[in-house]
This record gives C-alpha cells, structure tokens and sequence, in this order.
C-alpha cells in the first residue's frame, strides 16, 4: 500500500490506473509507428513511448525481462526493473553474485523486453554489458527504501536458503547491524549498463498486421527498417 493512503484511497488510485490504462488499449489498433524519415533516434522513440506508458496508468510501466545466457548458450530470463534510460545506455541493479549476474560476467551481452499490452506496444533491445560506477551504484542504493538497502545485504540471491525463517533472520541480523546508522552499499550489489546494438519498436495493429520498427547501430548512426510482422 502506498504511504499515507488509506485503504479506500489506494481503491480509488488503482480504479483510477485501470480506466486509464482500459482507456489506451486501443491505441496503437488503428496508429501505426511513424514514417521511418520522421523517427532518426531511436532513444527520442523510447522515450515518448515510455512516457506514454506512464501517463496511461500502467502499473510498473518500467518492468522487463532481461534475458542472460551462460557462454554456452543456456538461456535465462527474468524481469527486473529498467531504472535509467538513453543515449548512454540501459541501467537496471542486481546482486552480482546472482545467476543474471554470473552469465553477465561470462558472457557480458544482454537482451530484455518491455512489454504494454494495454497500449499494444513491445520494445526489444540487444547490446553489450558492462557494470556501472560503484560511485553511481551508491547514488541509487541510497535513494531506496530502508528496508530495500538492508535486503540487499541480508539476501544472497539465487543462493540456496533452508527455509524462509532463515531469510527472515538475516534480515532481522543485518537490521540490528545497521540500527540508528547508514546502510552502506554492499560491495555485491550494484548497476549494469546495456548499450544497445539494435532497437525494435513493436506496435500493434488489425488483422496482425504489426508494425515493427528495427533500428540497427551503423557506424556513429543507426540503420531503420521496417520489418514484417
């Protein structure tokens, strides 16, 4: 429940969101992407799109699936949140010495997908890996909840744990350890940056007939082209 609301508010809020989010299914149906002349920089698209996820309500418009593989190519996937976006690239946190964070290291390339079915819209980006400043890394952990920072200390995640009493424990541990202080960042916890290789913006349409726009890195600029849906 979000601070300060009372049940009957976060009702109202939630209800609020769905009209929304119901209100822009049917965009995208009818309105396709843009000529391909008029769209040069795929981060200006990426942008407006996920502004436009935001103002229509959707609940975690800032979700994704990052998708990891081990240097022999088993993949895996999971959603994460997408925490900074643009030119520089894709930031999303992670403990490093989770199972996304050991086929990073390995096999430092990356994939991930937004998908907003209410707005009939998907982007898919493909690119290279490579960790954040600590510095930078701090900024953000210290900008999260109290109990967000002493989770990260207190989950090793991906690890195997005995029970959920367990977990519980090192919590409580870690809460006591850092009572009336700062929570300081973990050194195994942190940022990775994905720089995009190629771009797709996925819009739907009738009869399936999607557009799909795929932007390609060509030098210092960006191969488009239409594909078939």
């Amino acid at each position: 429940m979000l601070s300060g609301a009372s049940g009957g508010e976060y009702r109202d809020m939630a209800l609020i969101s769905n009209i929304r989010a119901l209100f822009s299914l049917t965009r995208g149906l009818v309105r396709g992407l843009p000529d391909l002349e008029v769209e040069s920089d795929p981060f200006e698209l990426f942008d407006r799109w996920f502004g436009d996820a935001g103002r229509a309500g959707i609940l975690l418009p800032d979700a994704m699936s990052v998708a990891t593989a081990t240097t022999d190519g088993v993949p895996s996937a999971r959603m994460c949140l997408l925490k900074e976006h643009g030119p520089a690239g894709f930031v999303f946190y992670t403990n490093y010495e989770s199972r996304k964070a050991r086929e990073l290291e390995a096999n430092p390339k990356a994939a991930f997908v937004i998908h907003w079915p209410a707005l009939q819209r998907q982007i898919r980006v493909e690119g290279a890996i490579e960790r954040i400043s600590s510095e930078a890394s701090d900024a953000y952990h210290q900008s999260r909840t109290r109990g967000s920072r002493i989770a990260a200390w207190a989950s090793r995640q991906s690890q195997p744990v005995e029970s959920r009493e367990k977990l519980e424990s090192s919590y409580r541990e870690h809460e006591q350890k850092f009572q009336g202080g700062d929570v300081a960042l973990p050194d195994f916890w942190g940022g990775y940056r994905l720089t995009a290789q190629c771009i797709e913006f996925w819009q739907g349409r009738l009869n399936r007939l999607h557009d799909r726009l795929l932007y390609t890195r060509d030098g210092e600029g960006w191969r488009i082209e239409r594909l078939q849906p």
